[in-house]
């Protein structure tokens, strides 16, 4: 499997298409500003026809989880689900399918002046593409 993700300002899947509003960047806020991730899984035919478990995580620049604050308490911002690729019958025998996946979110209230790495792990395992890492301007006291 290979991944790739990108960062936008949003993400829309339709017809097995990612259409990204505003991507590409790596810096934001400092105020909570609505973001979304566009992530293509590409399957590889030994992989056809399986169930795959993916999950994704904030974590900070020392790896560990992002809490936000919430009415429950302290929660990490994660992210799980399920998919099954299958070869399109009209395919050509080894040619992978793409998965794509489009997760937005609302404003998040993240520390200013951080670094923070959204991480995808798909069966357990962290592949190569599977992190998109930003940061957000530190906050700029008004006079």
């Amino acid at each position: 499997m290979n991944v790739t993700m990108l960062l936008a300002d949003a993400v829309q899947v339709a017809d097995g298409k990612l259409y990204i509003l505003g991507g590409g960047w790596s810096v934001t806020g400092p105020q909570p500003t609505p973001a979304g991730i566009a992530i293509k899984i590409e399957v590889t035919a030994n992989e056809f026809d399986r169930n795959h478990h993916w999950e994704l995580f904030l974590e900070d620049a020392d790896g560990a989880l992002v809490l936000l604050d919430t009415p429950e308490g302290p929660q990490s911002l994660e992210v799980r689900g399920d998919f099954v690729a299958t070869a399109p019958t009209d395919a050509m025998p080894g040619t992978p399918v793409i998965v794509p996946m489009g997760i937005n979110f609302g404003p998040l209230p993240l520390t200013p002046g951080q670094r923070f790495t959204w991480r995808l792990v798909v069966n357990g395992e962290s592949l190569e593409g599977s992190t998109a890492s930003f940061s957000t301007r530190p906050m700029i006291d008004e006079l």
